[in-house]
């Protein structure tokens, strides 16, 4: 009697505990796999890895040689190339944030508790460089053969979502196919399930929870060391410099000389600068003990708010830049250019040009049949149009490819950097520029007008003449 009573008890005990305790099944079953979530993980991953691509060494390299020497950038955004690097590295940091974000969400699913406790691991390592997990220690090979891995995954989840898209299609052709031919429809919606069971076996759909999220956290860490060790960023963090894998350090053809902190180590290469940004001043306050502490990201948040003299504090990037590129038409073909054209232009300016614009073309005259001076205007704006016309189309691209991030399951790598467009150009530079590409642009205009009028006038009175001197006309005389 007491035995039964001891397992009645008992089980009472369980069911009592299911009742109070009624997710804790799910959150079983939900880390066994990924499931769904494949198709979100599989676009981090490709973010993660589109970010790691544009740290290599190649792409280091030219971001100082080519990216941040743009003639349109010394000229209208900076001149100060720790300046630029500084707003480089607050990009990719802030693209790194975004990815944490989603990781960290994803992360409070997980059983492993160590994976749970994601966000306060990388706001430590972010400010003091400590990693408790060595999530950060890829390097050489085992760094290579992660990339393979992930790749291999993002590939097969992007082919899951093909076949899942072409079995909806499948099935939406069934309901319109007549009784006669749906046996035939049928057996392809068998076969169409068929390949996406094999797919999903090889993609992100049927892996561990914990082991995806865990590969999502090691790269965040790797990542972040690579854009810190690249920028500069907090060296003194690494209380032991030689400990940083191999594979972490910047191009060698950049600083192949450098050494971190007095360590004699031997380095590929070194950070980009020898000494911290300008923009990282701020980081000095992190990790001091203070209570308002800044954390990494958020500081870095901060760095890329454009000043008040720029074109993106006043939310005028994107409308110059289609500006731009419609004066940079119309320049290279002016004899196509109508009267609506001139009126659609004169519509797309702000008051500030406008007001600017009448003053150079006050005292002005009508005619302009010099050749000399529109051959002038023609280089003029040819020069100006080699370091604008850059920015301009980089503005447009890089807003494209975040419009392409938004519709699409495998986000396009970002190419271009916020600091090669007009986002940080100066106001006021950017609209005196575009103030002498309408003059010259009036007076080649003109100048083609009247040409052509000229042309048309002449061969009207040629064939005048020529009429009149006919035999025929002749003969009737």
């Amino acid at each position: 009697m007491a035995r039964e009573t001891t397992w009645l008890s008992r089980l009472k005990s369980q069911i009592s505990h299911k009742l109070i305790h009624p997710t804790s099944k799910l959150a079983r079953t939900r880390s066994r796999n990924v499931g769904v979530l494949a198709f979100e993980i599989a676009g981090l991953f490709s973010k993660l890895l589109a970010l790691h691509q544009s740290l290599s060494d190649k792409n280091i390299v030219r971001l100082k040689n080519e990216a941040i020497a743009l003639e349109g950038v010394r000229k209208i955004v900076s001149n100060d190339e720790s300046f630029l690097l500084g707003l480089a590295c607050a990009e990719m940091v802030q693209n790194l944030h975004v990815i944490c974000k989603a990781v960290a969400r994803l992360s409070d699913r997980a059983t492993d508790p160590t994976l749970r406790s994601f966000s306060e691991c990388l706001e430590d390592f972010a400010s003091t460089g400590r990693d408790n997990y060595n999530w950060a220690a890829l390097c050489g090979k085992d760094l290579e053969g992660l990339v393979r891995r992930i790749d291999r995954y993002i590939a097969a989840t992007a082919a899951l979502y093909r076949e899942i898209e072409e079995l909806n299609s499948i099935q939406n052709s069934l309901k319109k196919t007549p009784p006669e031919g749906a046996l035939e429809v049928q057996q392809k919606v068998v076969w169409q399930k068929q390949e996406i069971k094999y797919v999903k076996e090889k993609s992100l759909w049927n892996r561990s929870y914990d082991s995806v999220v865990l590969l999502l956290a090691r790269l965040i860490f790797t990542v972040l060391a690579r854009i810190k060790f690249v920028f500069g960023i907090g060296q003194s963090y690494y209380p032991h410099p030689s400990t940083l894998p191999r594979s972490l350090s910047a191009s060698a053809t950049v600083f192949p000389s450098s050494d971190l902190s007095g360590n004699h180590n031997s380095y590929v290469s070194g950070p980009l600068t020898s000494t911290p940004l300008h923009l990282n001043k701020r980081m000095t306050t992190i990790g001091s003990g203070t209570g308002n502490r800044v954390g990494f990201f958020e500081s870095r948040t901060k760095d890329l708010t454009p000043p008040p003299t720029t074109l993106g504090a006043a939310a005028l990037a994107l409308h110059y830049s289609n500006l731009i590129i419609v004066l940079e038409k119309m320049i290279k073909s002016p004899h196509l250019v109508g009267l609506d054209a001139r009126e659609d232009v004169y519509a797309m300016l702000p008051n500030s040009i406008r007001s600017s614009l009448r003053v150079r073309l006050k005292g002005v005259g009508f005619s302009a049949t010099d050749p000399v001076l529109a051959a002038e205007w023609r280089d003029a704006l040819g020069r100006i149009l080699t370091w604008l016309g850059p920015l301009a189309h980089n503005m447009i691209k890089w807003q494209n490819e975040r419009s392409f991030e938004q519709q699409n399951l495998m986000p396009k790598s970002t190419n271009v950097l916020l600091l090669q467009t007009l986002h940080f150009a100066n106001k006021d530079k950017t609209e005196a520029a575009i103030t002498e590409l309408l003059v010259g642009l009036n007076y080649i205009w003109r100048f083609e007008r009247e040409m052509n009028a000229k042309a048309l006038l002449e061969c009207s009175n040629f064939f005048f003449n020529n009429k009149s001197s006919s035999p025929i006309n002749n003969l009737q005389s």
